[in-house]
């Protein structure tokens, strides 16, 4: 059996996430049902993450081992031939055999999209948040905000898993907000992110560009370590896994 190394982009607009289920259709679960048909054998595959139903991604990695006469290039081919129009297979190599997609992970960037013109987004609903009153969303003190968020913090009050018993500690490397026309992109990058935390800081910082919280009170919020005190969840459409980092 050959460790392979898998590299996904996706819609995920009508799937419930990306890790399998048993009774709801979600992005790993497609994958792994035609890798399974490939090889004649049930086949799982592990990927760097767990995006939320509705998150989308650009480059999600993952890992799986088969038994087969193909290679990597007619694996990846057969895959694009039997997956579905919105999941794509953009690379397939051998790995070594204690790759692992999740747990060597060093570093993912999330993308989150706001949309703050005053026509309706038809073509790019799916993909962008259109936040109400856009025009009144003031960038600058977002970023401010996001200042805070940088370095190794306890994201706990960030979490949408109240329940979490494992660390809730993460760094931040940097957030990078950008006004592009009608259009705001939230870049996080860190070395990993808790269950719903890309969408609540996103809420969060929102919350702050309308002025229903200072920039000062980041600092606050994480101190506090309890998710009331944080802005809303975002909703999920807006967000896209961009890359994942190995070393």
């Amino acid at each position: 059996m050959v460790n392979y190394r898998f590299t996904f982009s996706y819609d995920g607009t009508r799937y419930h996430g990306w890790e399998s289920k048993t009774n709801a259709d979600t992005v790993e679960g497609r994958i792994e049902a035609v890798l399974t048909r490939m090889v004649d054998a049930k086949v799982d595959i592990h990927g760097a993450g767990r995006t939320d139903a509705g998150v989308h991604a650009r480059a999600m990695v993952a890992n799986g081992r088969l038994e087969t006469d193909k290679t990597p290039e007619e694996i990846k081919d057969y895959l694009n031939r039997y997956l579905p129009a919105d999941i794509c297979a953009l690379d397939v190599a051998v790995a070594g055999d204690r790759f692992h997609a999740r747990l060597n992970a060093t570093g993912k960037v999330y993308e989150y999209t706001l949309y703050v013109g005053a026509e309706k987004p038809v073509f790019d609903r799916n993909y962008v948040w259109c936040v109400p009153q856009g025009s009144a969303l003031d960038v600058d003190v977002m970023k401010k905000a996001a200042s805070y968020l940088v370095g190794k913090h306890d994201f706990r009050s960030f979490c949408g898993n109240n329940k979490m018993k494992k660390s809730t500690v993460r760094t931040i490397y940097d957030v990078d907000i950008v006004k592009e026309g009608d259009y705001v992109h939230m870049r996080f990058h860190g070395n990993g992110f808790l269950q719903n935390m890309v969408r609540i800081l996103t809420g969060t910082l929102v919350d702050v560009g309308y002025g229903n919280m200072s920039a000062e009170h980041i600092p606050e919020i994480i101190a506090g370590m309890d998710r009331q005190l944080a802005g809303p969840t975002a909703p999920p459409h807006g967000l896209c896994l961009m890359k994942v980092e190995y070393d």
